[in-house]
């Protein structure tokens, strides 16, 4: 049976997209970089029918206000806001790529606030500005700015870079058009965002169920590194996604919700 549609929300500082019963257990996804709450929409349709299914438009992302100052912390704290303004009591929290940093962070100032997290191709440290893969990384997101370029016509390549084998090509459209749309203020600020972001002493304090989901052609957050950080986390979980990149939802959507769907079942059968 088909679910309706994602409802389009604007409350408070927030945008949202939401499906699913408000009574049901909270099912927070928090996108990327170069993403938006409609890059979750085939998710929100697909567990929508057992949770309330929501993602956030990041702070400075299409209708949510952006923060004065941005930082991995800030943005914590604006997970922490969103979520009372939700009236969320004990979400599962879904963090891909700078939004499992969100995750990381805020799991470290909030450690029993939620029944499990999700981290999706994503890091525990970014490091310094001065490493040699760092300078490399932010010079090949900000360089091309400075040059004159736009978000709009930097999105094809973009994306194309971050991807594996045989993505969808509907999941593509969607991809670059979340990239294109991005403020290009607020690509600045967040990949500046990254620079000394370092949450590996709190691993070994996460304390919920976790799942760690990489893909083994992601270049940004590799296979090999999740797996390592998977072990530092007591009890996680690690699944592989063969030839999927960095856009691992909507690359592959039904790989990515059939490796999310057990774990998400054996988290509301333990509770």
């Amino acid at each position: 049976m088909s679910q309706p549609a994602p409802m389009i929300t604007k409350d408070g500082r927030f945008a949202y997209e939401a499906a699913g019963d408000p009574g049901a257990i909270p099912l927070i996804f928090l996108h990327g970089i170069g993403g938006a709450a409609r890059a979750w929409r085939q998710q929100l349709t697909t567990f929508g029918d057992r949770f309330r299914a929501i993602a956030w438009d990041m702070p400075g992302y299409g209708g949510s206000a952006p923060l004065a100052s941005v930082s991995i912390a800030a943005l914590a704290d604006a997970l922490q806001q969103f979520i009372e303004q939700l009236g969320a009591i004990k979400p599962i929290l879904i963090g891909h790529s700078i939004g499992g940093m969100i995750v990381q962070k805020w799991l470290a100032q909030s450690p029993t606030s939620a029944r499990a997290v999700v981290l999706a191709q994503t890091s525990p440290a970014f490091g310094k500005a001065d490493g040699d893969w760092q300078k490399s990384f932010i010079a090949a997101r900000l360089g091309p700015l400075d040059l004159g370029e736009t978000m709009k016509s930097l999105a094809p390549s973009l994306v194309k870079d971050l991807v594996g084998d045989d993505p969808d090509p509907m999941g593509m459209d969607v991809a670059r058009e979340c990239m294109a749309s991005v403020p290009e203020a607020s690509y600045r600020a967040m990949v500046l965002a990254l620079i000394g972001f370092d949450q590996r002493s709190t691993l070994k304090d996460i304390s919920v169920p976790t799942l760690l989901l990489s893909g083994s052609k992601d270049n940004n957050a590799p296979a090999p590194m999740m797996a390592k950080t998977a072990t530092y986390i007591p009890s996680a979980e690690y699944v592989e996604l063969a030839g999927i990149g960095h856009l691992a939802n909507l690359e592959r959507p039904d790989a990515f919700n059939a490796a999310l769907g057990p774990f998400l079942n054996s988290v509301v059968t333990k509770t």
